[in-house]
């Protein structure tokens, strides 16, 4: 197993499954960002079942200087197994041997690798990303700390990542630790992780790991957790003066970078006494309170906090708290990183709509506007499938905004998938009790036709269509008439010679005076639909009666439309006529 530092993922995968284990993905490219900064390998992969992207964590015991490392490995799949929360990095499956460790996680990348890319961003924009991060690695850190009872030993930049939509997750479980466990791996092996000495909180630097028993699990995840700050604020600085004897609290010189809002609480964080030290669950609880002084409110008031919150809360919020949300989205959906649109606002939007359709006349213009950041290869499954889902609903609001919003995803539509998914629903609108559910589905085909089959244009369709030039209303009738005018083009030969006309014909008996105008323009628009001898027997006689009608507006439509009719009709005589000449010619 030497011989896999130096192979290719693929070769990899291979090598392990004539070992013997039966990986359940795929492995894909090594993270080169991440190689070498812990005891893991990461790479990108592929779960085997349904081919979705994952992450893989590899530990190898039999490279060199890894032998001793083998628990802490062992402890990383053991906790990540039991461990679960929102802000925790999701396990999904392992495969283990007595000298190799592989853990499958949610797709995610090192946040070093993304901290890296903060530079090209304004310093207002970068405060509240990172602020956004430390709550949800506080939020984390709590859990572990209290609930949980456990330490988790391990905090820096590299055992954090990010999640598809940018969220912080907690990983690098090797020495998380429950304080019941007397034997646990923290005390005894806390040593082994790289670079563990750097972070290491005062009281474990003079006595060791194993003073840690006699602490809350906090004390040292806490003090770890003011490093962090200070190494995401101010890469360039190195580490502070209090990780050294006599550890003096940070000064406001060296503040740099780190925000005002949270120094008090940074420095409390940094406290050399573990008694006197600031919780990670007391830093959460200062952030997000909404009353207090200077130092409490730095999360509370965060754009990205507040918009996660909200999508949280979003069904159970009053109709104005929503209303307020959908603003806030609406004006910022410009500004949100692509990656928080696409994976964290979209998804809300849409399981909003599923479950609260009063407000998806506002929901969905905006589900599609953030949906323009979604990568073609994503944008069925992260929107045309719940889209889709959402012509089943039978909240008319839905329905509506659906059709008014079609040309926003008309484009990503295929045939197939519009007759699977869309047609069998969207039909039923034809007969909806509501006059304007049956215009807009009217008014929608005209998008949609080009992507219909021949079996849903040449007859679904012309029969629903049928129906509707009988509809009440007359607009509704009108722009029946007018639409079998625009897809003419598109139907089928024998189709055209069997509906046309009398569809055409119909749109000139209507009471209503634009029906019959519109029946006029029909029969103009589609003129190359019809040969000479059907425009001289059937189209003209069928169109003569209107230059007497009692409008004049249709009067003037009905002389230009026989005026156009009759020029082809002369213009196909007068090759008769040469026709015959040539032929007396010939004799």
């Amino acid at each position: 197993m030497d011989l896999l530092r130096n192979l290719g993922s693929a070769a990899v995968s291979s090598l392990v499954q004539k070992s013997g284990l039966n990986l359940p993905f795929t492995l894909g490219d090594k993270v080169s960002f991440y190689e070498g900064k812990t005891i893991w390998t990461l790479y990108d992969a592929l779960k085997r079942d349904d081919s979705s992207p994952v992450s893989v964590f590899y530990f190898d015991a039999n490279q060199p200087g890894k032998r001793n490392q083998l628990p802490l490995a062992k402890n990383a799949l053991r906790k990540l197994r039991t461990v679960r929360h929102p802000d925790v990095l999701k396990f999904i499956d392992a495969v283990e041997s007595d000298t190799s460790v592989y853990i499958m996680t949610e797709r995610v990348q090192p946040l070093g690798k993304a901290l890296q890319a903060l530079s090209s961003k304004g310093e207002k924009e970068k405060e509240e990303w990172l602020m956004w991060g430390l709550q949800r690695l506080s939020t984390a850190l709590a859990f572990v700390n209290d609930p949980c009872s456990s330490t988790h030993g391990n905090i820096r930049v590299d055992s954090i990542f990010l999640s598809p939509s940018g969220e912080w997750k907690l990983g690098g479980f090797d020495v998380l630790s429950s304080a019941k466990d007397e034997a646990a791996v923290l005390y005894y092996n806390g040593h082994l992780v790289p670079d563990s000495s750097l972070y290491a909180s005062p009281e474990v630097k003079k006595d060791g790991w194993s003073v840690l028993k006699e602490h809350h699990p906090s004390v040292a995840d806490s003090y770890a957790l003011g490093l962090l700050i200070h190494s995401i604020f101010n890469p360039s600085m190195g580490m502070p003066a209090t990780t050294h004897p006599p550890h003096p609290p940070p000064q406001p010189s060296s503040r740099g970078a780190i925000p005002t809002s949270i120094f008090s609480s940074f420095k409390r964080l940094l406290n050399p006494n573990p008694k006197s030290r600031l919780s990670a669950s007391a830093f959460l609880e200062a952030g997000m309170s909404t009353v207090g002084g200077d130092g409490h409110g730095y999360f509370a008031k965060n754009k990205f906090v507040l918009l996660c919150n909200g999508l949280d809360q979003f069904s159970l919020s009053s109709e104005a708290d929503k209303a307020s949300l959908l603003r806030t989205l609406k004006d910022s959906a410009s500004i949100l990183p692509p990656e928080f649109a696409t994976h964290r606002v979209l998804p809300s939007l849409i399981s909003a709509l599923e479950f609260g359709g009063a407000n998806a006349t506002v929901i969905l213009p905006l589900a599609l506007q953030m949906g323009k950041h979604v990568p073609s290869a994503e944008y069925s499954s992260i929107l045309l499938t719940p889209i889709a889902k959402l012509y089943a609903s039978p909240d008319r609001g839905t329905r509506m905004a659906l059709l008014d919003n079609l040309p926003e995803y008309v484009e990503r539509l295929d045939e197939k998938y519009v007759a699977d998914k869309i047609w069998p629903n969207l039909q039923t609108g034809f007969a909806d009790t509501i006059p304007a559910i049956r215009e807009a589905t009217v008014k929608s085909v005209g998008l949609l036709y080009p992507k219909f089959g021949n079996r849903i244009l040449n007859n679904d369709l012309l029969r629903h269509l049928s129906k509707m030039q009988m509809d009440p209303e007359a607009s509704i009738r009108t722009n029946t008439c007018i639409l079998i005018g625009r897809i003419a083009s598109s139907l089928g030969y024998n189709t055209k010679k069997k509906v046309l006309i009398p569809a055409f014909h119909r749109g000139l008996k209507d009471t209503f005076v634009h029906a019959r105008v519109a029946g006029l323009m029909s029969f103009m628009a589609t003129i190359e639909c019809f040969d000479a001898e059907d425009i001289a027997t059937k189209v003209i006689p069928c169109i003569s009666f209107t230059l007497i009608d009692k409008e004049k507006l249709v009067r003037d439509q009905a002389f230009k439309a026989v005026e156009l009719f009759m020029k082809k009709v002369e213009t196909h005589a007068a090759s008769m006529v040469c026709l015959i000449t040539d032929t007396k010619n010939r004799f």
